[in-house]
């Protein structure tokens, strides 16, 4: 049964997976050689970690691939390579691309601190509809790059709609998107029209808190040159921390379940409380991008941002009241954590950049884990209770 037969609670286990016969271990074996034997006639492929070719590496890349549908999957040392090496690797001085505005704050800072002195042009769209966004797409618009949902505010876009809009508008234009928040098991945005997915697998597909790296899944064709840009810059994730991947991602499926079902019932609780402003999460029929988010999304991710107190001084003490809870950098993890993207993920955006994009002082982010749902519910009742 190959990897295209099979369900993802299968993929996650199976796919990618490299047992070496000398041994019989069920498990990749993790090769941590920096210097292979010269001809090697049974790894021909086999030279140097750099180039990303050891099966250690490859095997998340095959998983991450299997998961999203994709012909070719590429790991790399950080979530933020994956986003900006299949950018640098499409586009050449004079090119332009089309950035949805309200994106991780990363993303952003590479945007207006790289872009232009690297000679490419760019177009920030405010709007997550789709019309909107392809009428910013130019006969010169190499590539056009979103998230959904967004970092922090969860905002959806209409994938399929979007990619048909873009496409019509220039069929050659690249649509590329962050998978970071919905992952694999919740979206396929291959599926939808998308050409290139990328995730910060430091999230949700390692899971654990323990380790950075990210992970591109695109076409054969469009993965050389993407493969070449990475190898030129030298962003190889390292083996061991390839294992570490490839043995998080084997749990993925189970982990998102109790995800999905935990932030959702966290959402609904804020929602009714009376000292929570506004709560953003896909899952809310309340929730503007509900029925997009509805018709592509299987489930709607761990993810949850909402308004907490009257200023910041109330909102930090709240937080400081939690004991479940870390107030803690990152997300995706089996732990829950909060934090404020104003001061952590958006933090080199601007004041004004931050407000447009409904990046408020107050916007706390957070990343429900899999704990008990009661237990998580008693310690955001015991610090909303002190606001």
């Amino acid at each position: 049964m190959s990897s295209a037969t099979r369900r993802p609670n299968t993929n996650c286990i199976h796919s990618g997976t490299r047992i070496d016969p000398a041994v019989g271990g069920v498990n990749t074996p993790i090769h941590m050689s920096s210097a292979y034997l010269q001809p090697n006639p049974q790894a021909p492929e086999t030279c140097y970690p750099r180039y990303m070719n050891i099966p250690t590496q490859q095997a998340p890349a095959d998983k991450i691939a299997a998961l999203e549908h994709g012909e070719a999957g590429l790991v790399l040392a950080t979530g933020l390579a994956a986003i900006t090496i299949p950018i640098l690797a499409m586009m050449r001085p004079g090119a332009h691309a089309v950035f949805q505005a309200d994106l991780y704050g990363g993303t952003h800072h590479f945007i207006l601190a790289e872009m232009e002195r690297l000679g490419l042009a760019y177009t920030l769209v405010p709007e997550t509809d789709p019309e909107a966004i392809a009428a910013a797409v130019r006969p010169g618009t190499t590539l056009v790059h979103l998230e959904s949902p967004t970092n922090p505010t969860l905002k959806i876009i209409d994938l399929a709609a979007t990619a048909r809009a873009v496409k019509e508008t220039n069929p050659d234009a690249v649509l590329c998107i962050d998978n970071t928040f919905a992952t694999p098991m919740n979206q396929n945005p291959l599926d939808l029209g998308f050409d290139v997915v990328m995730h910060s697998g430091t999230k949700y597909l390692s899971g654990h808190s323990d380790l950075n790296c990210g992970a591109v899944v695109t076409s054969a064709a469009r993965m050389k040159a993407i493969r070449e840009t990475a190898v030129n810059i030298g962003t190889s994730l390292a083996p061991f921390d390839s294992y570490l991947l490839e043995r998080s991602m084997k749990t993925l499926a189970v982990r998102m379940e109790r995800h999905n079902a935990n932030a959702l019932a966290v959402a609904e609780y804020l929602e009714r409380h009376p000292k929570i402003g506004a709560v953003h999460y896909p899952g809310l029929p309340s929730h503007p991008g509900h029925a997009a988010a509805a018709r592509q999304m299987r489930g709607f991710g761990g993810m949850v941002s909402f308004e907490l107190g009257d200023s910041p001084e109330a909102a930090r003490a709240a937080v400081q009241r939690l004991s479940v809870i870390a107030s803690a950098i990152s997300l995706g993890g089996v732990e829950s954590t909060i934090t404020f993207p104003a001061e952590t993920s958006h933090y080199k955006m601007t004041r004004e950049e931050r407000l447009a994009i409904g990046v408020t002082d107050t916007l706390a982010r957070l990343s429900v884990g899999i704990e008990d749902v009661a237990d998580l519910l008693e310690d955001l009742e015991g610090a909303l209770a002190a606001l």
